[in-house]
């Protein structure tokens, strides 16, 4: 980005001097809608019902903008994680998906699910300028860790990574919210954050979290209160049976 910037105000100059315009700024676009990414996954062997609600739910996301908001969001919940663990700019990238998203003049979904005969087709489409060289990716040992994990050596390979999992990732949440429902989705992968937040000991753990469980089942919603409350009885059990030893031994 500094390489362009620099470009740019190099001719300044000359372009003032071509057109005969005063040139005010001179910076780079975040939205570079010449490169594209594209990801696509084939899927056999699912239950029809729930390609037809997949389906659905992306058409849902193509025609109204409030939904895809959040559609879009749910993708770059993947891929956010992987640029900051590379070092790169990932507001640069949030923002050039939006823009993208919203280039016909309506926001719309980076995403399509579509049934091709019995198979579920997913694919997804978006402008992902990311790096492998310069800047933090070059300097932070944890960025070029992350890159030998992944195993890319191109930011070509590393934009495709990026499209697989903001994809896969988006499966996921349409999965999620066209069976059990988000809330129940979110709540079971939030048990172990009100396990940890109601102060549960390593060995207690499991405890809580399989009781939180069936709290959940029940009542399709837990609260750090829950968390607590199940601590405390699991803790309040352990000290019965602990005097009721110490009593049978005397």
């Amino acid at each position: 980005a500094n390489i362009i910037n620099q470009v740019c105000e190099f001719l300044k100059p000359e372009v003032e001097l071509l057109t005969g315009e005063k040139v005010s700024i001179c910076i780079l676009s975040n939205l570079v809608d010449t490169k594209l990414t594209r990801a696509k996954v084939v899927l056999k062997d699912q239950d029809p019902e729930l390609i037809d609600k997949i389906v659905e739910a992306s058409l849902f996301a193509q025609k109204d903008p409030y939904r895809a908001t959040t559609n879009n969001k749910g993708v770059l919940n993947g891929i956010d994680p992987i640029l900051i663990a590379t070092g790169n700019d990932w507001r640069a990238v949030e923002a050039g998906v939006h823009a993208y998203a919203a280039r016909s003049g309506q926001y719309q979904s980076i995403t399509r699910w579509k049934r091709v005969n019995d198979l579920l087709v997913g694919e997804f489409e978006a402008p992902l300028i990311v790096g492998v060289v310069g800047g933090v990716t070059r300097l932070h040992p944890m960025a070029q860790m992350a890159l030998r994990m992944l195993g890319v050596q191109s930011a070509e390979e590393l934009s495709r990574v990026c499209a697989a999992v903001g994809l896969v990732q988006n499966l996921g949440a349409l999965r999620a919210l066209t069976t059990e429902g988000i809330i129940e989705g979110h709540m079971k992968l939030h048990i172990k954050n009100l396990t940890l937040g109601a102060g549960a000991k390593e060995k207690e753990i499991p405890l809580v979290q399989k009781r939180l469980e069936e709290i959940l089942a029940l009542t399709k919603r837990i609260t750090l209160s829950n968390a607590i409350e199940v601590l405390r009885e699991i803790r309040g059990d352990k000290r019965k049976a602990s005097y009721s030893e110490a009593s049978h031994q005397s």
